[in-house]
């Protein structure tokens, strides 16, 4: 898909694309979850979505999957954090999509979601990067959050995010290599452009 026509289909689904987002809003409101000291945690899901509409002609070949990877950008989270299962992910995607769809975007937010552990390291093992690279989209939705997060820790001052950019620059060889399947199928894709962008932004 080019990049006018990934920007069509998104204006052809603004509508549904702003509920999505607000919804997405409204349920980590609903569990008091912000993002840093001080800001709404939509900031960081739209700031998901803005690498998302930066990069995602390169990986989405067919208007039908666009719905299913902004909602996956906005609700990447919900499991983790905001005490969602599986199925009412699924639910709540139903509200935007035909069933397949939906299945799509809940089966990215599903491999999103950290598993159980005492670590950092444990929290994103193997079983979890495995995850990632056997699910469509689940990769490129991925690097759209680690380049949300590093942006706003480059950019914020506070010794967390010192700390965060810190480590997200240590994590970069295997980060990258973990999401990666190598595969043919553009739904599995790390776009270059997204990684460069993802570089340039720790160096």
């Amino acid at each position: 898909m080019t990049r006018e026509e990934f920007e069509a289909c998104l204006l052809n689904h603004a509508q549904a694309i702003e509920e999505i987002r607000q919804s997405a809003y409204e349920l980590h409101r609903s569990v008091n979850q912000s993002y840093g000291d001080r800001l709404p945690y939509g900031h960081h899901l739209d700031m998901v979505v803005d690498e998302i509409r930066r990069f995602g002609h390169l990986v989405v070949p067919a208007e039908d999957d666009v719905l299913p990877v902004v909602f996956g950008g906005y609700y990447h989270d919900s499991i983790e954090d905001a005490r969602q299962s599986y199925n009412d992910v699924t639910k709540r995607a139903r509200q935007w999509m035909s069933e397949q769809q939906a299945i799509v975007a809940a089966e990215i937010v599903y491999a999103l979601t950290n598993d159980k552990g005492r670590t950092r390291a444990e929290r994103a093992g193997e079983r979890y990067y495995a995850g990632i690279r056997e699910t469509p989209y689940a990769p490129f939705v991925k690097l759209c959050d680690r380049l949300a997060n590093v942006a706003y820790s480059c950019v914020s001052a506070d010794a967390m995010n010192a700390r965060m950019k810190g480590v997200y620059l240590g994590e970069l060889p295997h980060f990258l290599k973990s999401i990666d399947p190598h595969s043919d199928d553009p739904r599995l894709l790390v776009p270059q452009e997204a990684v460069s962008r993802l570089e340039d932004c720790l160096a």
